[in-house]
């Protein structure tokens, strides 16, 4: 099993839930309409990784940031910063068809996490970014969110079982683009709305 890191302790989570749609202005960047109901597809722990890749099986790929919470002990309990990897050219190809995401979003690889900080309330001021190269790419907040975190648990559990340690990605806001192979991908996360709040954590990819 894969597992990211919680303080020193490694932990392996079954699964991770992924909200889609959960920013306005993300939904309008990718000509997408606001769904009725809240988008959630799933990946699996296969999916986890350390190395940020460009490409998989030939295919570009592109970065999502998100905000993710680890599930323990009937709430989330701790807070990171993800990527959720996208093959962009398949999941058009599939929803054209109105056919499963998985395709392009489940692949080895495809989710790749920060280390995971304690919370005491996810629904406290939270602000996360994502610069390459040194620039600003991505940045986004709870307020931003059409459905907030606890009200993302609340829906999830209503039809799922989360199992200790799963991972619940939250959605992403503007700004995804393709990866380009030895970028410098820089994401931090902040306790408030703005960048300057009190930093939490920043942590550091190189693409290959």
């Amino acid at each position: 099993m894969k597992t990211v890191m919680l303080g020193e302790e490694a932990i392996a989570p079954t699964k991770i839930l992924c909200i889609g749609r959960n920013y306005v202005d993300h939904i309008h960047e990718l000509g997408n309409e606001i769904p009725e109901d809240m988008v959630v597809f799933l990946k699996p722990n296969s999916a986890i990784s350390t190395v940020l890749h460009s490409e998989h099986q030939g295919e570009t790929l592109h970065y999502e940031t998100e905000l993710c919470f680890m599930f323990q002990q009937g709430r989330f309990t701790h807070v990171a910063v993800g990527l959720d990897l996208t093959k962009r050219d398949l999941q058009s190809k599939l929803k054209a068809k109105g056919l499963p995401w998985e395709r392009a979003k489940a692949f080895d690889g495809g989710a790749l996490f920060s280390p995971f900080v304690a919370i005491d309330d996810a629904e406290a001021p939270l602000h996360f970014s994502l610069s390459i190269n040194d620039k600003l790419v991505q940045e986004g907040n709870i307020d931003l969110m059409i459905y907030k975190p606890q009200t993302i648990l609340s829906e999830l559990q209503a039809f799922i079982s989360l199992d200790e340690g799963d991972i619940v990605m939250t959605g992403t806001p503007k700004g995804v683009g393709s990866i380009t192979a030895n970028s410098v991908f820089n994401v931090t996360l902040s306790r408030g709305v703005q960048a300057s709040a009190e930093p939490l954590l920043e942590y550091q990819w190189l693409s290959v």
